[in-house]
Formats: structure tokens, C-alpha cells, sequence
């Protein structure tokens, strides 16, 4: 069965089946007409031969930093829900929070080029991925980072973590800070930044050595807060700058004996699902993230569909929530 068969069992022309196939203007009743006999006879137009004719592939590469990553997942699923209805379909590549794979993967889109637009969750940005994504032929969006001159959709880091540090000083004098490395912008310098400038803003001076890096997981949380702890035993407020990383902080606390919240405060940013169901409850700003997902794929279909070449840039919005794991 091909176009030739399907034009003959309709009664119209083979070009009129081209144009019904790729969404050009065929009349009302021709269109009922070619509808039908695809269905009846079960037709799937060649992907190769389509390819062929438009230039488009109707695949989006979407490039993660971690699959196994509650935020990513939340991006993701927002990234994928945007898209379905639509002709295009996701390619995902997970780079295990590998910067140079990241890179790897954009030059191979560009070398390449089998996808019709990009959406990069990245780590860091380095000059090696600007490079990267100027070579790139097809639109792409960076999601969770930002950066002058490339559609990008992001998160108020600095914000969210400024008020939720500034929640756990109302009723604390010696705060701590868990955070993770700075060449990730927005997760590692923006929260940071948040952390301190709150501290300031209160007139408290943190401690330079209660303030460590940490790598998202709840091990390193669990460490941190361990050398914390050990480094200054009147640490009364713990800021982390992920849920999975305050989550090991409540375990390390609830192990040496430490109450929470009433000896030592625990927040955290992301507002994971677990955050919610965990004891007690931690306190912590719910980013977007899912919504970020949807909104980043938005801006890439309008830039695919329409030509848009113009930059775009969304900063989200977020919501601090107080629970039990402060007072």
C-alpha cells in the first residue's frame, strides 16, 4: 500500500494525498474522503519518504543531566505533555550530569542534524556548549539555566531560596548552608547568593565554615550536615539547596538525636513529592517544574513552526511552603 494506492482507492490525485499528508489545503470533502480509506485500509505514511519531501524529521532531541532526578522528571513530563498532539515526538539523551557529554551530544545534533528542534536541561554552561549551541541549524531552548541571547526558560533561584532562608531566621541565630557547586549557575550561585544576601538582610553573619557544597544526592546532605554539626554544635538552621540533599540532613539530625524543628530548622528547595509525605514535613519552595517543561516546549514549537528566530526568555515563578521542619 503507498500514496499511488491510497489516491486511486479515493478517487483524487496523488498530489492531493501529498497535501492531505502534510497538512496542505485539500477541500472538506476530498479530505473526508482520503480520512477514510487511510483508515480502512490501516496506512502509515513512509517516515523516510516524508523526510524526504518536507526536510523535517518531527523528532526533538531533549538533552537531561540526570534521568533518576525528581525535578528533571517533573521537566520532562512537562516537556513530553507539551508535545503530545502534535506531530513531533522526543529523542532523550541522559548525560549523568556530564558537562563534556552535554557538548557531545549538541555537536552531534549539529553535525548531524536528524532532529528538527532542541531543549537542553544542562548542568553548567561552559564556553565549549555556547559553542555548541551557535552551531546548531534548528531552534533550541536551554531549560533551568539562563543565558543572554538563546531562548531559555528558568527558575527565580535566588528568590526562592532568599525567602526560604529568610522564613528559617525568624527564630534562628546560627543558620548553615548546603549547596552545590558554582559553576552550576542557577542551582549552585543563585541559591547561594540567595542564602547569604537573606542572612544579611536579617543581620546575621553565616559562617563561612558551616556553608559546604554538596552534589544533590542525600548522602552528601547527610555529610554536610554532619561536618556542620561537628564544625559548630549551636547551628540552629540548615538551608539546602535541594530537597534530596535537606532530606539527608533530617537523617543525619534524627540519628544524632538532634530535634527538628525545635533544636535545628531543616529547609530545602524544590518541593519534591516526598517533601510533603516525609517526618516532619520540610519546609521548601515549590519551583515550577513541570510547568517549566511545558512552557519550554511551547517556545520551541513557535520557533519551529513559525520561524521565530527572535530569543526568547521566561523567568518562572515559585511558592515557599512552611512546614513542620521549621517554626
Amino acid at each position: 500500500m503507498d500514496i499511488n494506492e491510497i489516491a486511486r482507492l479515493a478517487g483524487v490525485s496523488r498530489a492531493t494525498v501529498s497535501r492531505y499528508l502534510n497538512d496542505g489545503y485539500v477541500s472538506q470533502e476530498k479530505r473526508q474522503l482520503i480520512s477514510r480509506v487511510i483508515k480502512e485500509t490501516g496506512y502509515v505514511p513512509s517516515q523516510s519518504a516524508q523526510q524526504l519531501r518536507t526536510g523535517k524529521t518531527n523528532l526533538i532531541g531533549v538533552v537531561i543531566p540526570k534521568i533518576n532526578s525528581q525535578s528533571v522528571a517533573r521537566m520532562v513530563a512537562g516537556i513530553t505533555e507539551g508535545f503530545i498532539g502534535t506531530n513531533y515526538h522526543t529523542l532523550l539523551s541522559n548525560t549523568n550530569n556530564d558537562p563534556s557529554e552535554e557538548v557531545h551530544c549538541l555537536c552531534a545534533f549539529a553535525e548531524r542534524p536528524r532532529i528538527d528542534g532542541a531543549i537542553l536541561l544542562a548542568t553548567v554552561i561552559t564556553d565549549e556548549h555556547i559553542q555548541a549551541l551557535k552551531a546548531l541549524t534548528v531552534p533550541v531552548v536551554i531549560l533551568g539555566q539562563h543565558l543572554d541571547g538563546f531562548s531559555c526558560v528558568y527558575h527565580n533561584d535566588y528568590r526562592a531560596t532568599f525567602d526560604v532562608t529568610r522564613l528559617a531566621l525568624r527564630e534562628a541565630e546560627h543558620p548553615a548552608y548546603i549547596g552545590v557547586r558554582d559553576d552550576d549557575v542557577a542551582a549552585g550561585v543563585r541559591r547561594h547568593q540567595g542564602f547569604i544576601d537573606a542572612c544579611h538582610s536579617m543581620k546575621v553573619e553565616p559562617s563561612p565554615q558551616t556553608q559546604l557544597t554538596g552534589d544533590f544526592s542525600v548522602e552528601s546532605g547527610y555529610l554536610c550536615c554532619e561536618q556542620i554539626m561537628d564544625t559548630d554544635p549551636r547551628t540552629d538552621s540548615i538551608v539546602c539547596a535541594t530537597d534530596s540533599m535537606a532530606f539527608g540532613a533530617l537523617a543525619c539530625l534524627r540519628e544524632y538525636g538532634h530535634r527538628v524543628p525545635e533544636e535545628v530548622q531543616v529547609a530545602g528547595i524544590g518541593d519534591s513529592e516526598l517533601s510533603q509525605i516525609i517526618s516532619p514535613s520540610l519546609t521548601s519552595a515549590h519551583l515550577f517544574y513541570k510547568t517549566s517543561g511545558l512552557e519550554a516546549t511551547k517556545m520551541l514549537l513557535k520557533a519551529m513552526d513559525e520561524g521565530d528566530e527572535i530569543p526568547r526568555q521566561l523567568k518562572m515563578g515559585y511558592e515557599v511552603y512552611a512546614r513542620n521542619s521549621t517554626r
